[in-house]
């Protein structure tokens, strides 16, 4: 097989516009040579100027072969199931969203040491500025409990912390789908670079997502300039059709998604996946009553983390979900951002 460097993967990726943003680039180079530019401004990685490979001559591609926007993308759909439910957390999670069944199974493998470490995107309460970071205990896993639907942050840079930095062996990672598609690119690959990643990568959890939003234009821009809102008087973001705004006060603003086309992050218009169909369990509130959380449980190993959990009373399980609701959307997201849709 050719060997790609960086420079085919800007030449493919970042040049044209269709980068994710999921870090995972980021996250392999061995030689720390790929960045995000300053908050608010990356639409894409940047080179500091120096790849072992297309400079020295050394094997590595580890970045061209870790990217989730390499070749086709894959036509959208459901996924394997081995099982679809509703859940939710069996003890108290303030700032969870949904049903917070996500931070109790992640809670519950901490302490029946399944996992070491969680991989994941944790936000300052005050400015709602994401950053990827390493999770080690529940406390702070229950702390930093809520969906982030805005960020310039590679997303799970923090990886290469985890595992090059910190050793950890038994990882979790929570991602929306482009993360997931890196994660199965990294975990199916043959590059010894990236093998080291493959294999200390336990559970891959796979968050519902039809789009997410740049920080800059969405927090600083579209609230803070348009709809004069601080940011520390936030309490939550949540999107359903529409973007909800609420308030510390308990007041709310509802914002329709035609108005938040111009803070969508550039590289999500070419996703086709609504779910992460390559994870081990993938969630999100769609399908599912208030207050619970639709389980896609895609594999056996998805199915004992879940099944710990329930046993261990740290979830519980629902009504069940309404998956037309799931494969509407996916239809949706794929009628949007397919390419022979595009003008």
């Amino acid at each position: 097989m050719e060997e790609r460097s960086y420079r085919d993967l800007k030449a493919e990726v970042w040049d044209t516009g269709i980068c994710a943003g999921c870090g995972a680039c980021v996250a392999v180079c061995p030689a720390d040579a790929i960045c995000f530019g300053e908050s608010g401004t990356a639409d894409r990685p940047l080179n500091i100027g120096y790849c072992k490979q297309a400079v020295d001559e050394v094997t590595c591609g580890a970045c061209y072969d870790a990217c989730p926007r390499i070749g086709p993308q894959e036509p959208g759909s459901i996924g394997a199931c081995e099982q679809v439910v509703s859940a939710r957390a069996g003890f108290d999670i303030p700032h969870r969203q949904s049903g917070g069944a996500v931070t109790a199974i992640l809670v519950n493998a901490l302490e029946e040491g399944l996992i070491d470490a969680v991989v994941t995107v944790s936000e300052d309460r005050w400015t709602l500025r994401p950053s990827s970071v390493v999770i080690t205990s529940s406390e702070e896993l229950i702390h930093q409990a809520g969906s982030r639907y805005n960020w310039w942050v590679p997303l799970v840079a923090a990886l290469k912390t985890a595992v090059i930095e910190r050793k950890f062996r038994r990882i979790a990672v929570i991602g929306v789908p482009c993360v997931v598609q890196a994660l199965h690119r990294i975990r199916t690959s043959d590059n010894d670079l990236l093998m080291p990643f493959g294999r200390s990568i336990r559970l891959v959890i796979g968050l519902f997502c039809t789009e997410s939003f740049d920080y800059s234009a969405l927090v600083e821009g579209k609230l803070r300039k348009e709809y004069d809102i601080e940011t520390w008087k936030i309490e939550r973001l949540d999107v359903r059709g529409k973007l909800t705004v609420t308030m510390r006060d308990g007041t709310s603003v509802t914002i329709p998604m035609n108005e938040l086309e111009s803070t969508v992050r550039p590289g999500c218009r070419y996703c086709l996946d609504l779910t992460g169909v390559y994870s081990d369990i993938s969630a999100g509130a769609v399908g599912s009553p208030a207050e619970f959380t639709t389980l896609i449980v895609r594999n056996e190993a998805g199915k004992m983390f879940v099944g710990s959990a329930e046993k261990n009373n740290r979830l519980v399980i629902g009504p069940e979900p309404d998956i037309g609701a799931i494969e509407r959307l996916i239809s949706l997201k794929v009628q949007k951002n397919s390419p022979k849709n595009k003008t």
